[in-house]
Order: C-alpha cells, then sequence, then structure tokens
C-alpha cells in the first residue's frame, strides 16, 4: 500500500527541500500551499512553477484573507519590511514579518485534509534558523501540535496516530540548501523574499533573502534567482 503524505509548500527553499525529500521516500503527495493575503503574492507563481518538478498527486491553494487582522509586515499595509546590513542584526527578537499564529493556522487546514483524505503524515519545513525568531518554528511547538491533532480529531480518538514531521527542524539554512542540492533541487524556481518586485526578483534585503544568500555562499553556489540591482 502506498504511503500517503501532506506536504504545506511555501515555494521557498525549505518547503521544496521538504517536497523532494518526501518524494525520495516514497510517499504519494498531496501538497497544500495558502493564499494568505500575503503582499508577496508572486510566491503562489512560483509554487506552481516549482511543483511541475515533482509527483505531486494533487495540489491545493487555500484562499485566506489575513489581512483582516494584519500586524505582519508581509500582511499589513501600514507596516514596513525591514531592511537590514546582516541577519544577524535581528538576533532573537521578533521580527516585523512575523505573521500572528500563521502555522497553527497552516498546520490546521492541513489537518483536516489529512483527516478527510485518511493521511496520517504531515510535512512541514521549519528548522533551526527560523525558530530563534519565529515562536511558531520550535521543536517545542511542533510536538505540542501532534499532541493536540491526536487529541481534537477523530482519527485520533479512533487510534489512528497523525504524525507532523519537521525533517529540517535541526538543521541551519545552509545545511538545508546543502541537502536539497545533493538531491537536485532546483532552487532557480523558488522565492524565500518578503518583499519581491511584481515580477519576482528578491530584494536582497530582507531577513529571508540575507538568511538564502548567506546559505549559498556557504555552500560554494549561486543563488540562480534574480535579485534587484539597487
Amino acid at each position: 500500500m502506498t504511503k500517503k503524505a501532506i506536504v504545506l509548500v511555501s515555494g521557498g527553499v525549505d518547503s521544496s527541500t521538504v517536497l523532494a525529500y518526501v518524494e525520495q521516500q516514497g510517499y504519494e503527495i498531496c501538497a497544500i500551499s495558502f493564499n494568505y493575503g500575503q503582499k508577496q503574492i508572486v510566491e503562489i507563481k512560483k509554487i506552481q512553477e516549482f511543483i511541475k518538478n515533482y509527483k505531486v498527486k494533487e495540489h491545493k491553494i487555500i484562499n485566506i484573507d489575513l489581512k483582516n487582522f494584519g500586524g505582519s509586515a508581509l500582511t499589513d499595509d501600514s507596516i514596513e519590511v525591514p531592511n537590514y546590513q546582516s541577519a544577524s542584526e535581528v538576533g532573537n527578537e521578533i521580527p516585523p514579518t512575523y505573521v500572528p499564529a500563521r502555522n497553527t493556522i497552516f498546520l490546521s487546514y492541513a489537518l483536516a485534509l489529512a483527516e478527510v483524505k485518511g493521511i496520517s503524515d504531515i510535512f512541514l519545513g521549519v528548522h533551526a534558523t527560523d525558530y530563534s525568531n519565529y515562536p511558531d518554528c520550535r521543536p517545542e511547538y511542533i510536538k505540542s501540535f501532534e499532541t493536540m491533532a491526536n487529541l481534537a480529531t477523530a482519527e485520533g480518538v479512533k487510534g489512528n496516530k497523525i504524525n507532523i514531521h519537521a525533517p529540517l527542524i535541526n538543521m541551519t539554512k545552509t545545511e538545508i540548501v546543502a541537502m536539497g542540492l545533493k538531491m537536485g533541487v532546483d532552487y532557480s524556481t523558488t522565492i524565500s523574499c518578503y518583499n519581491p518586485t511584481n515580477e519576482g526578483d528578491s530584494c536582497g534585503k530582507c531577513l529571508a533573502c540575507l538568511v538564502r544568500i548567506k546559505a549559498f555562499e556557504e555552500n560554494g553556489v549561486r543563488d540562480q534567482i534574480p535579485y534587484t540591482k539597487s
């Protein structure tokens, strides 16, 4: 019987690497992505482009308008995406690009889909570089959500355990890129930027860009995506 998995796909380095990893593990993949009112809507097009490289049986794009809440530089027009000289400037602070409860919302949708489809494995790309700044990327959060998932669903109550997998959780961005390159991931169709142009060029100055640029540099590989010239 073929194993099945739900994979959260955002179009960036992390979820793209997880998608490749899950495919190599022999799972039949149902991908789920979110149009959540983010300013960087170009990521949806990037997801649709990237996902063609993999054997994804079904891809659902869920529309949620988190602009109704705001509170983040990614969803609130009154909050600008900050630029930095280096990622270390942020320290361990929670940056303005944190979207309140985003992973909880996304995982809840993935959980509902998994239960409907009778799938017990959900994968997402949170990791060590993120969880110092984003509370919903921490290992203890993932464990807690899995506990909740098995308490709050019919499948869990029946004893059909639901597993939340974060295979990159203890890895840095540099290690993730190295892993993806070994698997042959084509990162040229991905996007990490919090403030890209309408054409999809990355800004090169936001936290996500700086972490990504450093990861490729430390792997001795040129990042193939376009950056704005400024």
